[in-house]
């Protein structure tokens, strides 16, 4: 992954949901973040990729943005997620974009967009986040 801010350090992902869905980040940023999930093992019985695989990878993107944007010494928190599912996936690669679209002392909201392999719109996100004093 690219840190491009790096006075936040990134936390290893072993262990997490994010390492069970394969989710790869390429770049953090506060202003945007960029991540890759496979399709294949995602999916819900009918094949498809799952609207909640679409949501823990737009969730993701918007939190680790939102912590780099925090700083050391506070925390992120997703208070509201939206997502509106265009069309489906059934293998492949989805990359999610995330990018600011507001960055305040308390509050921060990011659009996420998934696309697939094709750059077709799969699935766009809202995520706001509270931001808080980290926990001691």
């Amino acid at each position: 992954m690219t840190d491009t801010t790096a006075a936040v350090p990134v936390p290893s992902i072993e262990g997490t949901l994010l390492e069970r869905m394969g989710i790869e980040l390429v770049e953090v940023s506060a202003d945007h973040a960029v991540a890759t999930m496979p399709v294949e093992g995602n999916t819900q019985p009918y094949g498809l990729l799952h609207g909640g695989a679409s949501a823990v990878l737009a969730e993701t993107l918007g939190s680790y943005a939102a912590q780099v944007h925090a700083g050391v010494g506070r925390a992120a928190v997703g208070i509201e997620l939206s997502c509106t599912h265009h069309r489906s996936a059934r293998s492949g690669v989805v990359t999610g974009r995330a990018e600011a679209v507001h960055l305040g002392r308390t509050l921060v909201t990011y659009q996420v967009v998934v696309e697939d392999a094709d750059g077709r719109r799969i699935c766009t996100a809202r995520l706001t986040c509270m931001l808080i004093d980290a926990p001691a």
